[in-house]
């Protein structure tokens, strides 16, 4: 009988080493401290125009003391949208759910008490996954609410959800932008000028002594909850 083979435990210094755009508090860093960064990715994945956004960071929501709290990675916004970006390396086997209950949440921070429905923004809840949680090969998958009697008919909320499948980058080509950021999330190389840019912000980051301490601290933050089972709000996957 074969020895089943151990996955190696990295020490948090190995993780630090080996961390890229994939590593979620790399990612946060990057769009967080370059908001132009993140407007052309929010542009380049949603093939839309921002002439300026937001930036909300790492936000923490818990609706009342009996929910489920959450971290959303990035939060941003412009003047009739929102945005909520998630780098997700795992398939933890339920990012529809999650998606759901993001929207959720980004909803009611959105409505003050007393405010009309209609004053909701456009909201997009959006992963960008390292492999295909549905299997169908494609490299962008968009989900709004439709009548399931006529297709053509949209519920038209203005809600909508997206995910990324960056293991499916050459299904794309022709799409440049989308196909060089997918193509460096996958294999780490840079084809144009905005991941040529990524990868110097990366760099940058990984260069400051307390970015470095920040990413230990949350690295056993991480660690912590997986032990003990503790909700910290993260996906620990």
């Amino acid at each position: 009988m074969e020895k089943q083979k151990r996955t190696k435990i990295l020490t948090p210094e190995e993780k630090w080493e080996r961390a890229d755009l994939t590593d979620t508090f790399i990612f946060y860093k990057v769009m967080t401290e370059n908001p132009d960064a993140c407007r052309r990715l929010l542009e380049t994945l949603l093939h839309i125009a921002i002439q300026k956004i937001e930036i909300l960071g790492e936000e923490s929501f818990g609706i009342d003391s009996d929910s489920k709290g959450i971290r959303l990675d990035v939060y941003a916004k412009d003047e009739k949208r929102v945005f909520d970006v998630e780098m997700q390396v795992t398939d933890t086997k339920e990012l529809p759910e999650r998606a759901r209950y993001y929207q959720g949440v980004m909803d009611v921070d959105q409505l003050k008490s007393g405010e009309p429905y209609r004053a909701l923004k456009e909201s997009h809840v959006i992963f960008i996954c390292m492999k295909d949680i549905f299997k169908k090969g494609l490299a962008h998958y968009t989900f709004e609410n439709i009548c399931l009697e006529d297709t053509k008919i949209k519920l038209g909320d203005r809600s909508v959800k997206h995910f990324f499948a960056a293991k499916n980058y050459d299904k794309i080509r022709d799409d440049i932008e989308l196909w060089a950021f997918l193509k460096m999330l996958e294999t780490g190389k840079t084809e144009d000028t905005y991941t040529k840019q990524l990868e110097r912000f990366i760099k940058k980051a990984k260069q400051n002594a307390q970015t470095r301490r920040l990413y230990m601290e949350w690295d056993r933050a991480l660690n912590y909850a997986r032990e003990t089972g503790y909700d910290s709000g993260y996906d620990t996957g």
